[in-house]
C-alpha cells in the first residue's frame, strides 16, 4: 500500500505545480497587458493637461474632443468606412462561404485556401499592396480606397466564420425545402440564410469592430481628409500630446469592448431562441 501512495503523492504535486505557474503568467500576462489600458481610461479623466501626474477627476477631456470638429470628422469617417465594410463584406464574404461550401472540386479547395492568405499575411504587407495597387491604377487616395482596402481584408474573417456556421447545417434541411417546391433562390432565402444569421450577426459586428480601430490599412490608404480616427490620433501625437487623446481611446474602447460583446452574447441568444423553438415545434 505503501509503495502505492508515494507515487500517487508525486504525480499530484507535479500536476498541482503546473498550475501554480500557469496561474503566475496569466495574472502577469494580463497585468502587463491591460495595465497600460487601465492608465489610459485613468487619464482621460485627469483634470490636470498632464499624462503623468493625475491632479483629480474631470471631464474636460471629453468635452474637448465632443467640441473638436476634426476629431468629429474623423469620427464619422470611420463610423461610416466600417458600416460600408461591414456590409459589403457580409454579402461578400457569404457568398464566398457558399460557393467553398457547397463546391467540393479541387480547384475549389485551391481556391479556399488562396482565400484564406489574407488571415496570415501581415497587415502592414496588405497595405503595402493596397497602395501600390491605387497608385499604379492612378486612384487618388480618399475614403473609397481605404473602404476598399478594408472590405478586400474582411471578407476572409466573415468567410471563415459563416462557413463553420454551413459545415455544421444539414444538407437535409435544404433539400427538404427544395422538395416542398422552393427554388434554390427561394430555399436560399428562407431555410439557408435564417440558419446562419447568428454567424452573420457575429460576423458583422467583429468586422465593425477591427474596421474600427484598424490603423495599418487606414494608413496606407487614406487620404488628406477627412481621415480616419486612428490616423488622425496618430497624426495629433506626433505634433503634440494632449490629455483629450486620452478620451478619444477611451471612447474607441468602449466602442471594441461592446461590439466584441455583441458579437458574442446576440449568436447565443438566437442559437437558444431556435433550439426552444425546434423543442417546441418537435413537441
Amino acid at each position: 500500500m505503501a509503495s502505492e501512495t508515494v507515487p500517487t503523492t508525486g504525480r499530484r504535486r507535479s500536476v498541482e505545480g503546473k498550475p501554480t505557474f500557469a496561474v503566475a503568467f496569466t495574472a502577469l500576462f494580463l497585468f502587463v497587458l491591460y495595465v497600460p489600458i487601465v492608465v489610459v481610461v485613468l487619464f482621460s479623466f485627469n483634470s490636470k493637461k498632464s499624462l503623468s501626474v493625475f491632479g483629480g477627476f474631470s471631464t474636460r477631456w471629453y468635452q474637448d474632443f465632443f467640441n473638436d470638429e476634426g476629431l468629429l470628422s474623423s469620427l464619422r469617417a470611420s463610423l461610416f468606412i466600417s458600416t460600408v465594410t461591414m456590409l459589403c463584406s457580409i454579402v461578400l464574404g457569404t457568398m464566398l462561404a457558399l460557393a467553398l461550401e457547397r463546391v467540393t472540386s479541387r480547384p475549389a479547395r485551391i481556391t479556399g485556401t488562396v482565400a484564406l492568405i489574407p488571415l496570415v499575411t501581415p497587415e502592414i504587407v496588405t497595405g503595402v499592396a493596397a497602395l501600390l495597387f491605387f497608385t499604379g491604377l492612378g486612384m487618388k487616395l480618399s475614403l473609397t480606397t481605404v473602404i476598399i482596402a478594408e472590405i478586400t481584408f474582411s471578407i476572409s474573417y466573415v468567410a471563415v466564420i459563416v462557413r463553420g456556421r454551413l459545415s455544421s447545417m444539414s444538407d437535409e434541411v435544404e433539400e427538404a425545402a427544395r422538395d416542398l417546391g422552393c427554388t434554390p433562390f427561394q430555399a436560399l432565402r428562407l431555410v439557408v440564410l435564417p440558419t446562419i444569421l447568428p454567424a452573420l450577426i457575429a460576423a458583422g459586428l467583429l468586422i465593425f469592430a477591427l474596421v474600427f480601430d484598424d490603423f495599418i490599412l487606414a494608413f496606407f490608404t487614406t487620404g488628406i481628409d477627412p481621415q480616419p480616427l486612428s490616423v488622425r490620433i496618430y497624426s495629433e501625437i506626433r505634433m503634440t500630446i494632449s490629455p483629450a487623446i486620452n478620451a478619444v481611446g477611451t471612447c474607441m474602447l468602449l466602442v471594441s469592448v461592446l461590439l466584441i460583446s455583441l458579437s458574442l452574447v446576440v449568436p447565443r441568444l438566437l442559437g437558444r431562441k431556435d433550439s426552444s423553438l425546434d423543442l417546441i415545434s418537435g413537441g
